[in-house]
């Protein structure tokens, strides 16, 4: 399978929906399910270290690999196991951090994009900048998988920057856990193993990689300095883990770069904003609510005018296609009428919807490729 093949996200089986549960179930909570096997290679362990470097997908390993000696050991399996899962989708940042957090598909807990319209409202929810309204509890409603290690006795900690700790996102993801800061990698790898000696279920986040890809690309100088100061990270954890602990290393989506040629942008074809009253989403998956009476008109004109650029589906056969796993009625609004999802090195621009930062990113997420969807699960023990 090549890197801008389609792939489907693999609920049930191997997504990122299955590594809390089968963490928690290593740990010896009975109800959580262990779908990814991790039992048999870590029958005994007491305490586990969870680890996500966002942006580096399974895809970026290979080129990540010359410059990061710890994540080479594993992919040659002198260190640990190496496999890949998916991620959710869309493959974007909010969405894999809560459907970690949670342990369930994006549909069951409604956060299945950046910015989504709220519903009965012209309003957008940017789960990049959101503080408190809507209310997390309320717009993420099921308990995370930190609540859970908590009420079991496990004191889960979750080790980030601290700007991050009440937002939005994070209520909706780690609520349950302690909070530890941890900015640069040396500050990440230092609070997690700290938290290690009284915490039996530690969470690290790690934001570098996808950075550098956005702002710089996929391979450039910036991107390999990030890459090699994760691989620092890992170093440090591996070689820093008590007794009768392990690893588990993954990542929130992969990256592709998108040349400028590339870039449709919505605002500047009136054909494309014709009959659409919200754009949110983001450019590799667009979702496009419609005005009263447009909606298929919507669909038949980005059919018409992106081609093979994109597949345009219908919210009914976006749902019935299993991109988030089962919805409930109350999330099933923040899809769009309209679901636009890019193939290959497209992006779909709003210029006059969006911040300029993102007509000068260079690598983007969130579609259905190999690349950004396909994710690596690294397992050690000590």
């Amino acid at each position: 399978m090549g890197p801008l093949d389609p792939v489907a996200p693999r609920y049930g089986q191997a997504s990122l929906a299955e590594v809390m549960p089968s963490v928690l179930s290593v740990l010896g909570m009975p109800y959580e399910r262990d779908a990814l096997g991790l039992g048999a290679a870590l029958a005994g362990v007491d305490r586990v270290a969870v680890l996500l470097l966002d942006g580096l997908g399974w895809h970026q390993l290979g080129v990540a690999a010359p410059h990061a000696p710890t994540i080479t050991d594993f992919l040659g399996g002198r260190l640990g196991t190496a496999r890949s899962i998916t991620a959710g989708f869309p493959s974007t940042t909010p969405v894999s951090l809560v459907t970690l957090g949670t342990g369930a598909p994006p549909g069951a807990h409604g956060i299945v994009g950046i910015v989504l319209n709220q519903p009965g409202t012209d309003k957008l929810v940017n789960h990049l900048h959101w503080e408190d309204q809507p209310d997390p509890a309320q717009w993420q409603p099921l308990p995370t998988a930190f609540t859970r290690a908590g009420n079991a006795g496990l004191a889960p900690t979750v080790v980030s920057n601290p700007k991050f700790e009440r937002t939005g996102l994070s209520v909706s993801a780690y609520r349950g856990a302690r909070f530890g800061a941890g900015i640069a990698y040396d500050e990440v790898a230092a609070s997690m193993l700290f938290a290690l000696r009284s915490s039996r279920l530690v969470y690290g986040y790690l934001p570098d990689v996808d950075r550098a890809g956005h702002d710089f690309g996929i391979g450039t100088g910036e991107w390999r300095t990030a890459v090699a100061d994760a691989d620092r990270l890992l170093t440090r954890l591996v070689d820093g883990l008590p007794p009768n602990s392990a690893l588990v290393v993954t990542a929130d989506h992969g990256q592709v770069d998108i040349p400028a040629d590339r870039r449709l942008d919505l605002d500047q074809d009136t054909r494309l904003r014709a009959g659409v009253a919200v754009v949110a989403g983001e450019p590799r998956v667009r979702y496009l609510h419609a005005v009263p009476g447009a909606h298929d008109d919507v669909i038949a004109t980005w059919r018409g005018v992106l081609g093979d650029r994109a597949t345009v589906l219908s919210r009914d056969e976006a749902v019935a296609g299993g991109w988030f796993g089962p919805i409930p009625q109350q999330h099933l609004a923040r899809v769009g009428d309209v679901v636009v999802i890019c193939h290959e090195r497209w992006a779909i621009m709003a210029t006059e919807h969006e911040p300029l930062r993102y007509t000068k990113m260079v690598a983007f997420h969130g579609s259905s490729t190999a690349a950004e969807m396909q994710i690596p699960l690294l397992v050690v023990r000590s």
